[in-house]
Parts: structure tokens; sequence; C-alpha cells
């Protein structure tokens, strides 16, 4: 293990090298150059009988990512299994160098709370745009009447130039979509290897899509009025055997709008439901968009789609069984608290999210909830807190407290989280919640306290801020505590709580005093299971091994069959294949190789996490470990724990401004999750040239 972090460095150099590559290639790609020298020469040494025209997309566009995607799962995997992981993350991300491209640049709708890095990488992306469409639209305007098209008798020179801005708008909006499926790959590693959550670049996948609506729908309505200038409206009904199919692609953007039009911030609020299942179309919207620019343009795009594909398959295989919910705890608040269990090989990392579906509550949502349980403290358990907010957990909410069930049907997705831990590398915490915000703070605070049974260990301090609209929420802090907390684990750490009720001017006694804390049971059910790593415990090096296998398996058989058999010509009849089974069988084939390859992985590790946790079971009644004892139940009320360290004021709200520009000290990491106008309030703050020694995080997942 004494090499591994000399093999890493190495790792991360060739990764930047092969990813800056991949870059230049987009930025060369809209260029005279690149198309009158570049391309030429590239397909006189890479088109073949095996993969005809499309070798040199496969090599310049598939291939880098692919290869980027596979290798930062052996580093991830390296740096997972080194002991020194978190002090060296700590002291990379101390430096003054990454706080100040860490601290807010912006915090201004529509944009929200933007940091100097985020801004830095949207300004570059923007300006590759803008380069792209006018170096596209130069060379268009040299080539006016060769686009590959019919040539339209009494075209004129503006009519023309109209056609080529509109299919150079396309080809700018192709761009948008080879990056569109990264962010919500939940399980990427190259988001991991950035030290990214797909949780939390979740803005980067809207930003990305209302970019390309805009330059697709540009495109559609610029060919719309240049057929209707020149008499073409047939051509809106036309699919071509040979060339682009302009049904595929007003099916391919209607799709699209109806997903951006949801998407908006204010129906999708409002109207979440409709949002979700709209934002199903994609399936569609992706095959029709192949259909309509054809299988080059796959290949350019293929790696952000074939990477999400594997993530999203690997998470059907996960959520097809079904989770062993062992039991709730409904909190006066309207509150529920979810205890699954879990293998203990299952660790995670505060603030990760997991994706819970209730048949009985809705058979196709799908619903993200933050873990508050410790993967270290709590070895067979699994927590969230859901907040009765929405349609969906008040229906959940109703079904528990109605004391009428004794066994619920879930299904989960994930954990997904962060790699590392990052906010332990401060000197001290602030952190701030508002409301359900509390929830990524419990795991925070349960990370420290475990931190903090370690010998030697160096914990930092840390001030909790939560408002609450009504009292009854202040049970919420009483999940801070796990229940096997003792005092002495509790006095070393240093956790100072301010609690602010804002709609209530003192303390109100509970409404039903018998029902201040219901602990529901239940039944177990041999179909359920514990939540397991849906690869195990090597889930990096077995990820590597499906992309890397995969990607090989789809280009070995579509050679094969390409120079055997199919491609270009049928030989029966001696004609060319239609361009539309073409585009269905690239589809087909990338599927086929996932679904081949990922299962066959999944099956040989679930076998191999059976004997593991078998093992454990059999280690664990033979044998108590005797770290146990600080562990074990205390006879001391929580409640008593909390409001040691808790301070309540009542009809009032924190002036954030002041306790912030008022907290001492060198490197003040600050945490906040809550709403919106908080959240930037924060930002503003963190960002001002008063506060040099704060230090932002937002860990809220509202967007």
């Amino acid at each position: 293990m004494s090499t591994s972090p000399a093999v890493a460095s190495v790792l991360r150099f060739i990764l930047l090298l092969v990813f800056v590559g991949w870059l230049i290639i987009w930025i060369v790609l809209p260029t005279k150059t690149f198309r009158d020298s570049w391309r030429p020469n590239l397909q006189d040494h890479l088109t073949s009988t095996y993969f005809g025209d499309q070798g040199v997309n496969l090599v310049l566009f598939s291939f880098p990512v692919i290869f980027i995607a596979a290798l930062s799962c052996v580093h991830l995997h390296l740096i997972q299994t080194r002991k020194s992981n978190k002090v060296s993350y700590s002291t990379y991300y101390s430096t003054s160098f990454a706080s100040f491209w860490r601290r807010p640049a912006s915090v201004k709708a529509p944009l929200g709370i933007v940091t100097a890095m985020e801004l830095g990488f949207a300004v570059m992306f923007v300006a590759l745009l803008v380069w792209s469409l006018t170096n596209y639209i130069h060379v268009g305007f040299a080539h006016l009447h060769n686009m590959h098209m019919k040539p339209i008798p009494g075209l004129k020179e503006w009519e023309a130039k109209l056609r080529s801005v509109s299919y150079r708008l396309g080809l700018t909006g192709n761009i948008c979509l080879a990056f569109l499926f990264f962010p919500v790959t939940r399980g990427s590693s190259i988001l991991a290897m950035f030290g990214l959550t797909s949780e939390s670049s979740i803005k980067y996948h809207i930003w990305l899509g209302h970019l390309s609506m805009v330059l697709f729908a540009a495109h559609s309505l610029g060919y719309i009025i240049f057929w209707g200038i020149t008499h073409q409206m047939a051509q809106m009904l036309e699919w071509s055997n040979s060339h682009v199919s302009n049904v595929a692609g007003e099916i391919a953007i209607i799709c699209a709008m109806a997903m951006w039009v949801t998407s908006i911030p204010r129906a999708r609020q409002k109207m979440f439901e409709l949002f979700f299942y709209t934002h199903q179309l994609y399936v569609l919207y992706i095959v029709f968009y192949i259909l309509h620019a054809g299988v080059s343009f796959f290949c350019t795009i293929l790696p952000g789609i074939f990477l999400f594909i594997i993530d999203r398959y690997l998470r059907f295989l996960q959520s097809y069984q079904r989770a062993e919910l062992v039991s709730a705890r409904i909190l006066p608040c309207e509150t529920i608290e979810l205890n699954f269990s879990k293998s203990q090989g299952l660790d995670y990392n505060p603030t990760s999210i997991l994706f819970i579906n209730v048949p009985s509550v809705s058979k196709m949502q799908w619903h993200p909830f933050t873990v508050t349980s410790n993967s270290n403290m709590e070895a067979d358990k699994l927590s969230v807190v859901i907040k009765s907010l929405g349609s969906w957990s008040q229906k959940l909410y109703q079904q528990l407290s109605s004391n009428s069930v004794d066994h619920i049907q879930v299904s989960v997705e994930g954990p997904y989280g962060p790699t590392s831990v990052h906010f332990l590398r401060h000197k001290a915490l602030v952190m701030i919640s508002g409301g359900s915000g509390i929830t990524p703070i419990i795991s925070i605070i349960r990370e420290i306290i475990f931190q903090s049974t370690k010998p030697d260990s160096h914990v930092p301090p840390v001030r909790l801020i939560c408002a609450f609209k009504n009292s009854a929420d202040l049970a919420m802090l009483q999940l801070l505590l796990p229940i096997s907390v003792t005092p002495f684990n509790f006095t070393k750490l240093q956790l100072q709580i301010e609690a602010y009720v804002t709609r209530e001017t003192q303390q109100q006694p509970p409404s039903d005093p018998h029902k201040l804390l219901q602990t529901l049971w239940f039944k177990p059910d041999p179909l359920d299971s514990p939540i397991t790593l849906v690869l195990g415990q090597n889930t990096w090096l077995w990820l590597g091994a499906i992309i890397s296998s995969s990607f090989f398996l789809f280009l070995f058989v579509l050679g094969i069959v390409n120079h055997f058999y199919i491609y270009p010509i049928d030989h029966n009849t001696g004609e060319h294949y239609h361009v539309s089974f073409i585009c269905l069988w690239y589809i087909f084939l990338v599927c086929a190789s996932i679904f081949i390859v990922s299962s066959a992985i999944f099956i040989w590790c679930k076998k191999q996490n059976a004997i593991e946790e078998g093992k454990r079971n059999h280690n664990a009644k033979l044998s108590t470990p005797a770290t146990d004892i600080e562990l074990q139940s205390s006879p001391h009320n929580h409640e008593s724990l909390i409001a040691q360290a808790t301070q309540v004021q009542y009809g009032t709200r924190p002036d954030l401004k002041k306790i912030l520009l008022e907290t001492k000290g060198s490197d003040i990491g600050v945490l906040v999750c809550g709403p919106r106008k908080m959240r930037h309030e924060v930002a503003t703050v963190c960002s001002s040239s008063l506060a040099h020694n704060l230090q932002f995080e937002s860990i809220s997942f509202n967007w």
C-alpha cells in the first residue's frame, strides 16, 4: 500500500492528459482545419469495414471518456483503501487557492449560488458554444450549396444562409447534449473524481438542459421557417431512407419541449408529479433524436448516454430487491424516521442520499432523502428522516400514523454520497438549518461524534443555528444523537445549539401528551433483504470492469457483425440498409452489451456478498467486540443531553449576518441547508470582503 499514493498521482496525470485532449477535440471540431485536414487524414487511417465511417467518432469522442471513467474507478478504489484518505483530502482543500475557488461568486437568480470555480467553468463552456457556433457558421457559409441535401432551384442566398444557420444551431446543441447526462449519473466515477455528487450537480444538468433546448428550439424553428418560405412544408412529413428523418426530429423536439416546460421552477414545485412523469419522456427523446441525427452524431454523444445507462440499469437491479424496513419512529411534528436493516459491509459518508419508493403510496415515484444514521456507529441500521411536506410524504405519514400497518413494501436506490468527509478539515464549524434542512446536519454531527471517540482525535467545535416554525419541530433535535451514545461520547463533542421558533412566542404544550413519540415495529418478510452495495465491497473496481467490458463487447460485436454481415449493404438484396435501422441497431447493441455484462457481474457480486455477510453474522455471534462498550445504551435521557447544549428563542429569527461576522477564528466552515432565502443570505455574507475566515459550503438539495 506504500506505492498507492504514487500510483494515484500517475493515474491523475493520465486522466488529466486524456481529458484535456478530449476537450481540445471539441474545440477544433467546428474549425475549417478539422473539416478539411484533420478529419480526412483520420478517416484514411480509422475508416474500416469493421466500424465504417464511425471509427473516427468512436476514437475521438467515445473512447477517451470511457477510458477516463474506467481509470477513475481504479483511482477511486486506491483512494478508498488508503488509510490516510481523509488527511490527504483535508490538506488539499485547506489551501488558500482551493478556498478561493470554492467561495460564492454569485448569489443571484436565476443561477442561484455559484462558486468562483463553477462560474469559471460556466463561462468557458459558454465560450465553447459561441466559438463553435461562429466557426460552424463561417465554414457553412463557404459551402452554402453543399449540405448533403437535394438542390433547390432558385434558392436565394439569404434562404440558403437561413438553412445553414439552422443546421449549425443543431450542431451546437449537440455539444450540450454530449454533457447533459453526466450530472444525473448518480454512481458516476467521473463526478467522484471531481469531488462532486449527483445531487450537488443537478444544477449543471438544468443549465445544460436550458442551453440545449434554446439551441434545438431555434434549430427547429429555423427549418420550419425555411420550409415555409421555400414552399417545402411537405418536408415535415419526410422519413428518409438514407438521410435525416424530419419526423423523428419533430417527435424528439415535442418530447423535449414537454420536459422543458414542466421543468420550469414554478411549475416543478407546484406540479411535481407532472414534472416527474413528463421527464420520463427522456427515453423517447433520445431514441428519436438518434433516429433524426444519425449514427455519426450518436457516437459523439455516446459516452454520457453509455455511462448513464449503466448507472440506470444498476439502480434497477438494486431497486428490484425489496429493502427490509425494521421500524419507524413517528415524531409529533409530522416527521417520521424510517430504520432499515443494512449489511455491515455497507459504508457511506455523511450527507449521503437514499432514494425511496413505496408502492402503497406511489408505484412510480422515487424521492431522495438524506441518510441520518452513521455507518460506523450503527453497523446494521440505515435511517432516513422524512418531513411531511408534499403529497407523497403526507400520504406516507398518514399511512404510518394510523397504526394499522404491520409491514410496508419499500424499494431503495443508493445510498449515494461524497467519497470523503471534507467538513472535518475546518478548525470550527457553524451549521445553519431551516426546518427539515436539519437532516443532513444530523448525519454530520453523528460522524463528528464517532470521530471524537477515536484516541487522540481532534474534532472541530460545532455551533448549530436552527430555525423552526413551531415548537413541535424541536423534537427533530432529539435525532442528533443515536440511541447508543453515552454521556462520555457527548461531552467530548463541543456542541452549542441555538434554536429559533419563529411562529410562536412561547413554548406550547403538546396537543396529545400521550403520543409524543411512537415507534412502530414491522413484521419481517422473507422477500425483504438488508440494504447492500449493488456491486459489493469493491464497488469502484467492479464498476470499472462493467464500463470497460461492456464498451469492449459493444465494439467487438459491432465490428464483427458489420464486417461479416450487414455493413453497409444487405448481402441478400445488394441494397443499402435503411439509416433508421442502422441507428436502432446501434441503440440495441449498446443496451444489450450493458445489460449482459452488468447482469453477469451483479449476479457474481450478489453471491459473494451473501457469502461474506454469512461470515460476518457467524463471527458476530461468536464474539462481542470490546469497542462496543462505549456505544452501549445510556440510562440517561437523550432529551436532557440535548437540552444541556440548547438555547431556544421564541418569536424571532436568527440574525445570520451578525452571527457569522461575529464568529472568531481563522478557518470557519459554514454549512447551510434550508430554504433558498436562507441559503442565499448565508452565501452573501460568506462572499463579502468582511468574511475572509468563513468557508461556505451549501449542503442543500433544493435547486
